[in-house]
């Protein structure tokens, strides 16, 4: 395949969520740059996919670290990884880095190479010879993870952050005081003018109505983490069969085991991002609870009714259903 298709956008998309399985279904395109002093989309414009690729592609706070620790269990057939995340699994589009030793470090590997992004499917590249993987999370459960996550962030490494942005002008917008405040800004504003909510970041939402609306794509599977959290040892088969790695031998427990919530907390300096190279207070705290709906704790009735009112406006009604968890637990592709 000479190259990822580069145009097109969610507007392009008009008359899909009625027939996702018609003729004229979309192909992802890249239409969208996204730059903040954590990430930049055109990272990836130096990216040379190799056949079998995988890119573990969710949302912030929604399962990603999760996902590339089964992605490396299953690769490398054993409960405990040849080398901490950064160093075989590498975030692309952080800013954490130079591009270029992101880059070399990717193409030295030998072994079948899984890398991850934050990014919705309109601002990174798109190939047929790449597995695409996504999990999906209610987005009160993500809100609550990643105020707890930008609150374990060293303040130093911000600042290092701060001082090389991908373009000049770009900071950390200025953070709400309170976990109220912090909800409503985070579901009524945005960041990136064709997003309506995610602030100080980006949107939650519109990343997962990309990668639902190209859901038919036989190289990409979603998932979603309550899933992983009821059944982690069938959500696992189901993505050893999306690779094409086999499930079925006596090394199987020893796996599962290895990526349940105790084990990678236990052991957050290999399988925490960042986590050899002092970019939190506590390493631990990266893996946090573990746990859904800890929103109910923090969060008023009035907060509940405007988040599901909102998205119900952000989101398709078949992804809703599916993300909060009316429809059970489905596989997206049958929506």
């Amino acid at each position: 395949m000479d190259g990822p298709n580069k145009a097109g956008s969610r507007e392009s998309f008009v008359g899909f969520d009625e027939d996702p399985y018609m003729a004229t279904a979309p192909v992802p395109e890249m239409t969208r740059v996204y730059q903040t002093i954590f990430c930049d989309s055109t990272r990836w414009e130096g990216y040379r996919p190799r056949d079998g690729d995988i890119i573990v592609a969710s949302s912030y706070k929604a399962g990603t670290t999760w996902t590339q620790a089964i992605c490396g269990a299953l690769i490398f057939q054993s409960p405990d990884p040849p080398a901490p995340l950064d160093d075989i699994s590498p975030w692309l589009d952080s800013t954490f880095e130079p591009i270029d030793v992101v880059l070399g470090r990717l193409e030295e590997m030998r072994h079948r190479r899984y890398i991850k992004t934050h990014l919705p499917l309109t601002a990174i590249p798109y190939y047929d010879n790449v597995r695409y993987l996504v999990v999906a999370r209610d987005g009160r459960d993500v809100w609550l993870s990643l105020w707890n996550h930008l609150g374990n962030m060293r303040p130093e490494f911000i600042e290092k952050l701060a001082k090389n942005p991908p373009q000049p002008g770009i900071t950390l917008p200025p953070m709400a005081e309170t976990l109220g405040e912090a909800f409503d800004e985070w579901i009524s504003r945005a960041h990136f003018p064709w997003e309506r909510d995610g602030y100080p970041v980006w949107s939650h939402h519109h990343h997962a109505q990309t990668w639902w609306d190209c859901r038919h794509l036989d190289n990409i599977l979603i998932t979603h983490f309550a899933d992983m959290l009821d059944d982690l040892d069938g959500q696992m088969r189901r993505i050893a069969a999306f690779l094409d790695i086999p499930s079925g031998d006596a090394n199987w427990p020893s796996l599962v085991r290895s990526v349940t919530f105790g084990e990678m907390k236990k052991h957050a300096e290999q399988r925490a991002p960042g986590g050899n190279r002092g970019h939190w207070k506590d390493n631990a705290s990266f893996f946090h609870q573990g746990r859904n709906q800890r929103w109910r704790e923090v969060l008023t009735d009035e907060q509940i009714e405007r988040y599901e009112s909102t998205i119900r406006e952000l989101m398709e009604p078949g992804l809703v259903r599916w993300m909060l968890r009316e429809e059970g637990s489905l596989d997206p592709k049958a929506l």
